[in-house]
């Protein structure tokens, strides 16, 4: 080869005119002899380079002549096969037709190509010649056989060049040779049914020749038992009909209707196809929308066969596209409700893009799936399959309880229907007897050996959940479904008790199965015979109890929030063993490479966090009741044998402050990400590929940040994670004395070790004076933190001066005093007058008649958010002319909500500052503190009948009546819906009439449905109608005492902490830890001054009633803190008031002092303290 194009191979002369040394080793007399070997080194690195270079282009050189020869020979060879070719149609009638239709299709194969338009017309002549002579014949000619393949592909891809058009010819040519050789359809089925779905979707309807769609659609899925691989055939092509024809949209339109083609197609292949499929790898790529349309149709052509709706196959396949589509599904099912319409008019995020509802075909579809006669077939069948008691027929009878429960997850609008037709059926036991589905569960959850083993050992748990949380995707032994099996059915029974827990009251709880006094002949229903008997509840809350403790002190281990969630990535359902696909996505894994988990107990959709929330929620539900009324032997919730309980206050105290500390980390990390990140979705980024694929990237790794940090939050606070979700394993003295250090820690935090507050402003000014840049910014802080107040207007006056501070309220402030004058009390606030203050606010927002009404009161006088408020405000905004949706609109709703915010803060505020308040809370409301701080929303609070009677003890009865009523209630007129009042100042009450469910005023109540009605009542009621109004309040709540700390008290123990303790008066402790002033000071001695020695014998002598009234009168509250009266704040007082026994004693509530005149005998000081306890005189501010 020549090294030039010139075609010498003599070596050209070098000539050097430079005139220096072409010797590198020759020393000069310029260059010392290190540099000229340095020199050296880089002349030869740098004539390296070039002659790598140069031989890199020369190859480059010889790379391109090669293509461009071989380019340049096959065109001129092709051109000379399509002469050819077209001289042959020349020959037609000198020579066989057969013959030179074989030689044209020879020809055709080896120059085709789609892009050149009179190839296009060649292959449409051949085909329209092919189908004169007919297709099956020309095909069965023997040489031709090699060319069908090459046939079929070069047809494929002509069809798709010639969309949107498509010549019916090709299109039969192609069919034909899919059923002469269908073992060719292995090579393009994926391209051939892609090819079919643009068809439907490119071309007009009127233009599409169903009959010839339809018969290209049942050629490749027909059985052909002459070849080798026959099953595996069939299942690839179903699999490529499903994955890329089923996608399309709108096949109903295109096709006219599904029942034709719901005729052609095996639903059961396509079901196991399509479990192979989803099961094959979490990569697994379809887009979302292409598998809302996949699941439609799958459901639509199921439904038109009129198959039985419970074949395991189908129920395997949809249950693993359901969960696939899950987050779509739960996401967009209910976009266009008016309750959904509603919240997001009244809320900021009207502004945003809304959720984009599903199509009305998709919906329907789905929607489908959610009937009584599907859930009941769906009983029968396991009550059918659990009978038979093999394997088989526990399989499938732990199948149907599984789908059960991904409806329930998928659906959870319409969770309360599924759970309420479970409950409704009926099955038959092994002797015959017919019991209702609630018992049939539980005994078959109680026969268990995971119930056997936890209910036995609180400590075998772990060992238990173990493999469910850690088993990887493609693991599945003997055990493993055994224990699958056993945890679905336990899932199912207690999604189904929770149900009924709610709208079961306590008479009926109690009773269990057993009919009420003077009932015995009565019959039973249906509540009471699904009821369990109180010595089964007993071991049920022993497992619950067990179970979720190990749940949530191993929680670090167990969690599985850090796997990754790939979409389409549920994995192998039900153990669905992987296979090799050729319809599996080919593109890499950009994101993540990671082996999802296993769903737990295969069950899909189904996480380990579902599973302890649901746990958690039966467990605190049998709580609430035992707590209301006792059941249950005493310390039966208690676990203090599992705690170290003398270190247990000051490690709990440290996994709180490692808690703060990781918290703050995240916090550091996400604020940077925010910096770096923050603008990128602002960014165009539309068709750029790259930097969008980095986003998600970035998306991804700050979502897989916040999962590991939940989980060593969970890691390094097991003691917490137990205290915060089910405290009542601890002593409820034990919590509140953690509480209380939380709150000092938290105190010592914000304030720098300055608790006290006049230490804290004097370290502030302190700090302002070294720091002058800083001297400003003090004064500021210290002025926020200082109020004037006036007497008449004390709530508005601290909303205004203090809503801006958020949860700079815990801080230490100061309150002057004015009346409306602007003339300044006298006084100075050391802590009395900031108590004075709170109290007052309460009072005035809670109690006051003349108020603003945000909180009223029930029977007992109890409080509650007024849950008409904010259907008042949108009354009022209707009338004087605002427009909904509007700006001022949303801003009405948002300041109401505000100032329901502010009162969560100062009841926060007073919690935290040790501050009692004479205010009585109802125990639904209570409740909701409780639950806001639970790991998960299923474990919260959920509205029940008996809560209903806290809030209205006539619909309570009334609901009573209608659920235990022996006629026909329809006989009532009840339909779902509820009546809503609203009620503005000098109008007539209005009434508004509102849907408790979809369509809920054409549904009637019946005797069938009449607990779901119940249950939605009370719903409505209690959690509903003043949802907005509660969120405010438990808003501002948590900004100043965080959730995760209420959540260690129950209803009872948190008006406990907010009121004080209602057991008896403590005399002994109360003087134990009372401060005395004046002359009544202890001296040197010891001893106490006469009147006070009187004081406490005279107290002593009154019965508890009495001394709960003096207690009032001087503290303003009639309870005794919960840890005694060392925790009373400020500390009772006793000072003297002079000498004249006529007068009465006095008190200053802000600083709880009782000015005490020196009576001269204990009948005196008795007589005048009770007339002015009674009489309410003698309220001052000194």
């Amino acid at each position: 080869m020549f090294q030039t194009f010139s075609g010498s191979s003599r070596r050209p002369r070098q000539v050097n005119l430079s005139g220096q040394n072409l010797n590198p080793f020759a020393a000069s007399t310029w260059t010392p002899s290190a540099s000229g070997t340095q020199k050296t080194v880089a002349h030869a690195q740098q004539e390296r380079q070039q002659r790598q270079q140069e031989r890199e282009r020369l190859n480059a050189s010889k790379r391109i002549q090669r293509t461009w020869r071989g380019h340049r020979v096959r065109k001129e060879l092709a051109d000379s096969r399509r002469k050819a070719w077209d001289e042959t149609t020349l020959e037609q009638d000198s020579r066989d037709k057969d013959s030179i239709l074989v030689e044209q299709t020879q020809l055709l194969i080896t120059f085709f190509n789609p892009r050149r338009q009179d190839d296009l017309d060649r292959l449409v002549t051949l085909s329209q010649q092919l189908s004169r002579v007919d297709f099956t014949q020309f095909l069965a000619l023997p040489n031709v056989q090699p060319q069908l393949m090459r046939l079929g592909i070069v047809t494929l891809e002509a069809l798709q060049s010639s969309l949107p058009q498509c010549p019916s010819t090709l299109t039969q040519l192609l069919v034909s040779i899919v059923n002469r050789h269908p073992q060719f359809f292995a090579n393009f089925g994926r391209e051939y049914y892609t090819f079919l779905s643009r068809l439907c979707t490119d071309a007009e309807p009127r233009n599409v020749d169903r009959d010839l769609v339809l018969t290209a659609i049942r050629i490749p899925l027909a059985d052909h038992p002459d070849l080798n691989n026959n099953d595996q055939a069939v299942l690839d092509a179903h699999a490529a009909f499903a994955l890329y024809f089923l996608t399309t949209p709108n096949l109903a339109i295109v096709l006219g209707r599904l029942d034709e083609l719901a005729g052609i197609v095996n639903v059961t292949l396509v079901s196991a196809a399509l479990v192979r499929e989803f099961s094959l790898s979490p990569s697994f790529h379809v887009q979302k929308e292409s598998r809302l349309w996949l699941l439609a149709h799958f459901i639509s052509l199921h439904r038109l066969q009129q198959r039985d709706s419970q074949e395991p196959d189908f129920l395997r396949a949809l249950s693993i596209q359901l969960s696939s589509s899950s987050s779509e599904i739960v996401g967009r099912i209910d976009a266009a409700d008016p309750e959904v319409l509603q919240e997001s008019a009244d809320s900021d995020e009207a502004e945003k893009s809304a959720m984009i509802p599903l199509p009305p075909f998709v919906k329907d579809e789905l929607l489908s799936l959610v009937n009584q006669t599907s859930i009941s077939g769906l009983l029968a069948k396991f009550n059918i399959d659990y009978a038979k008691a093999s394997p088989a027929g526990e399989e499938d009878a732990s199948l149907l309880a599984s789908y059960a429960l991904t409806l329930l997850r998928i659906f959870p609008r319409r969770g309360d229907e599924i759970r309420m037709w479970l409950y409704l059926g009926s099955m038959t036991t092994s002797k015959g007897v017919q019991i209702p589905a609630l018992k049939f569960f539980w005994q078959a959850m109680s026969k268990t050996t995971i119930f056997s083993a936890i209910t036995a050992d609180s400590k075998a748990a772990l060992t238990i959940l173990r493999p469910q949380t850690q088993r990887q995707a493609a693991s599945t032994t003997a055990g493993n479904i055994s224990s699958d099996r056993e945890w679905r059915t336990i899932l199912l029974f207690l999604e189904l008790y929770t149900f009924v827990l709610r709208f079961t009251d306590d008479e009926e709880f109690l009773s269990g199965s057993q009919p009420s006094f003077g009932e015995a002949d009565a019959p039973i229903s249906r509540i009471r015979a699904s009821a369990l008997s109180l010595d089964d509840v007993k071991p049920l809350t022993l497992f619950l109890k067990n179970l979720a403790f190990t749940t949530y002190y191993n929680a670090g281990e167990l969690s599985d929030e850090d796997q990754q969630i790939i979409e389409g990535g549920l994995g192998t359902y039900f153990g669905t063993t992987p296979s090799t696909s050729r319809f599996q996505s080919q593109e890499p894994e950009e994101i993540t490479k990671r082996v999802a988990n296993r769903p737990f107990a295969g069950i899909a959709g189904m996480t380990f966090s579902y599973v302890r929330t649901i746990v958690t929620g039966v467990m605190r539900m049998l709580y609430e009741r035992d707590s209301r009324r006792r059941f249950l032997p005493k310390g039966h919730w208690l676990m203090v044998s599992r705690f170290d309980m003398e270190g247990f206050i000051p490690k709990v105290v440290q996994e709180e402050e490692r808690q703060h500390e990781v918290r703050e980390e995240g916090e550091d990390e996400e604020m940077e990400d925010e910096e770096v990140f923050g603008n990128r979705s602002e960014l165009g980024l539309v068709g750029m590929a790259r930097p969008r694929r980095a986003l998600q990237i970035e998306n991804l790794r700050r979502q897989q940040q916040k999962a590991a940090r939940k989980k060593e939050l969970a890691a390094v606070g097991p003691r917490l994670e137990v205290l915060q979700n089910m405290p009542f394993v601890i002593p409820f003295e034990t919590r509140v004395q953690i509480f209380r250090e939380f709150v000092f820690l938290d105190q010592s935090r914000r304030r720098d070790g300055n608790v006290d507050p006049d230490i804290w402003r004097m370290s502030i000014i302190q700090q302002s004076h070294m720091a002058r840049n800083n001297r400003t910014s003090g004064q500021e802080l210290l002025g926020r933190h200082h109020a004037k107040i006036r007497r008449d207007q004390v709530f508005e006056d601290a909303y205004e001066q203090f809503y801006g501070l958020g949860e700079g309220l815990k801080e230490p402030i100061q309150i002057t005093f004015v009346d409306k004058f602007d003339t300044v009390e006298a006084g100075i606030d050391g802590g009395g007058v900031t108590k004075e203050f709170l109290t007052s606010v309460t009072n005035e927002a809670f109690r006051a008649e003349d108020g603003p009404n945000w909180f009223v009161a029930n029977d007992q006088n109890l409080l509650y958010p007024n849950p008409s408020a904010v259907d008042e405000r949108r009354e009022w905004m209707r009338k004087i002319g605002i427009k909904e949706s509007s700006a001022e609109w949303r801003e009405n709703i948002k300041e109401i909500l505000k100032r329901y915010e502010f009162l969560g803060r100062v009841v926060g505020k007073c919690l935290y500052e040790g501050i009692l308040i004479d205010i009585g809370f109802a125990g639904f409301f209570l409740l909701k503190w409780a639950a806001s701080g639970a790991a998960g929303s299923e474990s919260g609070y959920r509205a029940n009948i008996n809560d209903l009677r806290d809030l209205d003890e006539s619909l309570y009865q009334g609901l009573l009546k209608l659920k235990n009523y022996p006629g026909n209630v329809e006989d009532f007129s009840l339909d779902f819906t509820i009546t809503d009042t609203v009620s503005l100042p000098g109008e007539p009450t209005e009434t508004v009439t509102r849907d408790l469910m979809p369509n809920g005023s054409n549904i009637p109540v019946t005797n069938e449905n009449r607990p779901l009605y119940v249950s939605y009542v009370a719903r409505h009621r209690l959690q509903v109608q003043p949802y907005q109004q509660t969120q405010a309040f438990l808003k501002g709540l948590g900004e100043i005492i965080k959730p995760s700390w209420l959540s260690m008290f129950n209803q009872s123990e948190l008006q406990t902490l907010v009121g004080g303790d209602a057991s008896q008066i403590n005399v002994d402790d109360l003087r134990a830890n009372t401060l005395y002033g004046g002359v009544y000071q202890i001296g040197d001695d010891g001893l106490e001054h006469e009147t006070i020695q009187m004081f406490w014998q005279v107290m002593k002598g009154l019965d508890d009633s009495d001394r709960r009234k003096v207690l009032k009168y001087v503290t303003s509250t009639p309870r005794a803190p919960l840890l005694g009266f060392s925790q009373l704040n400020p500390r009772f007082s006793i000072r003297d008031a002079g000498s004249d026994e006529e007068r009465l004693p006095s008190t200053s509530t802000c600083v709880n002092l009782l000015k005490l005149p020196r009576y001269s005998s204990a009948a005196i000081l008795k007589q005048k303290l009770l007339y002015a306890v009674n009489s309410g005189a003698g309220f001052d501010l000194s």
